[in-house]
C-alpha cells in the first residue's frame, strides 16, 4: 500500500518554535483511499467558532482550505469519493474536522472513544467534544481493540483491514488510539497524540514547555499517558528502518516521513 504523508492543519500556538501540523496519512489500499485521521476541514475554515471553538485561541490554526485533505486527495489526482473509510485516533476537532468532507466514507474508531464523544461525562471531554463535528451525521464503526491481537506488545490491537490495525492507546482521552500502517517494507506506526512531541521519545530533543503543559492539562489520564511515553519510548529506541513512529503534531516528523521512499 502506497502511503501519503500530508498536512491536514498548520497551528501556530505561542511557544512553540516551528509550529505544529496535523499529520495525516493517505493510505492508497487495493479497495479505495483510507484516511488515518483528517484534520482540519473545508468548514472549519468557513465556521470556526462553531467547529473549534475556543480552543482556536490556544493552538492558533491558519485554517487554510488548501491544507483540507480533501483539496490534497484531488491535487493527488483522486476523487474524494474513492476515501471509503477514515480511522481516528480520536475525536479532537483537529483530527476530526475534514470528517465533514468525506461523508460518505466508514469512521472508525474505539468504541470507547465514540462514547467519549457522544456522551461525554467531564467537563474536559465536554469542551473538547464539539457537537459541530458531527452534525453531519457521520457513519461511525466502533472497534474494541481490548479483544484483539497484540501488535509489538501493544496488547490491543484489531484489524480494520488488511494492514491496517486499530491500538488501544488511552491517556490523552478516554477511547485514544494508535494505527498501525503495513507500507511494504515498513510499518508506519501513527501515534495521534500518544505524545506530542520526539524529544518525549528520544531523550534528546528538549519538547517546548508549552506543549508538555498543554499535554498534561487536557489529558484524560496523566498516569496513561506517561506508561504510553515510555512503552513508545522504548519503541522508538528499539525501531530499525522497518517501522516508522509518528505522532499526529510534530512538524520534524511529518519531515521526516515524507521524505521516506514511498511504498
Amino acid at each position: 500500500m502506497r502511503v501519503h504523508h500530508l498536512n491536514c492543519g498548520t497551528m501556530r500556538p505561542a511557544l512553540t518554535p516551528g509550529g505544529l501540523v496535523c499529520h495525516v496519512l493517505l493510505v492508497e489500499t487495493p479497495d479505495g483511499l483510507l484516511l488515518v485521521d483528517s484534520g482540519f476541514g473545508l468548514r472549519d475554515a468557513a465556521e470556526p467558532a462553531r467547529r473549534v471553538g475556543a480552543a482556536r485561541f490556544l493552538i492558533r490554526p491558519v485554517l487554510d482550505p488548501d491544507e483540507s485533505a480533501v483539496r490534497q486527495v484531488e491535487r493527488l489526482g483522486h476523487d474524494p469519493a474513492e476515501v471509503r473509510d477514515i480511522v481516528l485516533t480520536h475525536f479532537d476537532a483537529d483530527h476530526t474536522g475534514g470528517l465533514a468532507d468525506f461523508p460518505q466514507a466508514r469512521v472508525h474508531l474505539t468504541a470507547a472513544e465514540s462514547d467519549a464523544a457522544q456522551r461525554p461525562r467531564t467537563r474536559t471531554e465536554r469542551y473538547r467534544y464539539l457537537p459541530a463535528q458531527r452534525e453531519h451525521g457521520p457513519h461511525l464503526v466502533e472497534h474494541s481493540p481490548a479483544s484483539g491481537d497484540v501488535w509489538r506488545g501493544f496488547a490491543a490491537g484489531t484489524e480494520i483491514r488488511p494492514g491496517v490495525v486499530l491500538i488501544g492507546l488511552p491517556g490523552h482521552t478516554r477511547g485514544h488510539a494508535a494505527v498501525a500502517v503495513d507500507a511494504g517494507q515498513r510499518w508506519i506506526l501513527h501515534a495521534g497524540d500518544a505524545f506530542y512531541h520526539r524529544g518525549q521519545l528520544d531523550g534528546r530533543t528538549p519538547a517546548p514547555r508549552m506543549l508538555v503543559r498543554s499535554e498534561r492539562m487536557i489529558a484524560h489520564d496523566r498516569a496513561l499517558v506517561q506508561a504510553n511515553h515510555a512503552r513508545l519510548a522504548e519503541l522508538w529506541a528499539e525501531a530499525g528502518p522497518e517501522l516508522t513512529i509518528v505522532n499526529a503534531h510534530d512538524p520534524e516528523l511529518l519531515r521526516r516521513a515524507a521524505a521516506e521512499p514511498s511504498m
